[in-house]
């Protein structure tokens, strides 16, 4: 059975931002890849209704899945209602049981919204209590004592909400994955023109560039880098465990 990276992000197109390199690498290394956004769009866009806004944003969604052949999961809930809280938290944890990563790719535990420091929370929760067996989910499904181990995402920019650069632990080279990594960014349309209008963005993937540039620098060795940290591994994992080193050490720093 191929071991398993999980990919959990707040809303469409945080993955491609921060974290799909990483995963095109694993991919390569053998892994089964899973793919999901907790909130489902709702709120991103001047233009489209709500329900029409969900549907386009789960079609981009679905289609940058697929074109790295990760397995999608549905969201669960609407923007900005990413809340720390025990229904939210349970249907998480039993997706978490399905799936069962030996990774487990997630966001920054600060960042410049909520929805992308609760997502990181419940998810390390979810993780955390994968082998609970009194911790009730929904659906309910068997506790699992896989071990996982977690790790944290840049925020978006590289810096957190009081503006201070976050500078990772592990950088995974994407130089040679920055086109595929745009292809998958360009699959959102809806978002890019969202942006565009809400928060000044002038190009889309050019952003994405920079940010990772702007990490390659700090690694001192590549030229377009996703920068990681390792959770501490009390709960999750062997204390020296590293699979994302282990899986790809020729692309690592």
């Amino acid at each position: 059975m191929k071991p398993v990276a999980f990919a959990i992000a707040a809303h469409p197109d945080d993955i491609e931002f921060m974290m799909s390199g990483t995963l095109m690498r694993l991919k390569d290394a053998g892994f089964d890849l899973h793919y999901m956004n907790i909130a489902n769009g709702s709120c991103g866009t001047t233009q489209y209704d709500r329900n029409t806004i969900v549907r386009l944003r789960r079609d981009e969604a679905r289609k940058a899945a697929d074109y790295i052949g990760a397995v999608y999961h549905d969201s669960l809930v609407n923007d900005l209602e990413i809340f720390y809280e025990k229904r939210l938290l349970s249907r998480l944890a039993s997706i978490m049981r399905e799936v069962a990563p030996e990774i487990l790719l997630l966001h920054s535990p600060a960042d410049y919204m909520e929805d992308h420091t609760s997502a990181c929370r419940l998810a390390v929760t979810a993780a955390f209590g994968r082998g609970m067996p009194n911790f009730p989910v929904d659906p309910p499904r068997e506790p699992t004592m896989k071990d996982v181990t977690l790790y944290h995402s840049q925020p978006h920019g590289n810096r957190d909400a009081m503006g201070n650069l976050i500078r990772p632990d592990i950088f995974v080279d994407v130089t040679c994955r920055i086109d595929e990594k745009t292809e998958m960014l360009n699959f959102h349309r809806t978002q890019k023109d969202w942006l565009d209008t809400s928060q000044g963005l002038n190009s889309y993937t050019d952003s994405m560039k920079e940010m990772l540039r702007e990490v390659g620098q700090m690694s001192q060795k590549f030229e377009y880098a996703e920068g990681w940290r390792r959770h501490h591994h009390l709960g999750f994992c062997r204390k020296q465990a590293n699979p994302l080193m282990e899986a790809i050490p020729e692309f690592v720093l």
